[in-house]
């Protein structure tokens, strides 16, 4: 089975946790089982997400090889090509910002 980690959990909500595990007279682990089952049972997803690639989603968002395509197909147009911070920008002002 694999195992799942939740980072940077606010102490309020683990304690808040930790007393309904001891409500419930579970782990906090068995707590926490019982609650994910809850919500993969009363809300599971289609039968057919496991097996499409996420590339095929259609939810109102175009996909990248969608914009890739409209990006090579018109270069110049302003619209499609407005000024975007590059991604070692962001990271360095994520760095600095620490």
């Amino acid at each position: 089975m694999p195992n799942l980690s939740i980072k940077d959990v606010p102490e309020a909500w683990a304690q808040a946790l930790r007393d309904r595990a001891a409500r419930n007279h579970r782990s906090l682990q068995g707590e926490l089982m019982a609650l994910i089952q809850r919500a993969v049972e009363t809300d599971p997803l289609p039968p057919d997400t496991h097996t499409r690639p996420l590339t095929s989603r259609r939810q109102g968002w175009k996909t990248v090889e969608q914009i890739a395509a409209e990006l090579r197909a018109n270069p110049h147009d302003p619209k499609l090509c407005r000024e975007l911070p590059r991604g070692v920008d962001i990271i360095r002002e994520d760095r600095d910002s620490r």
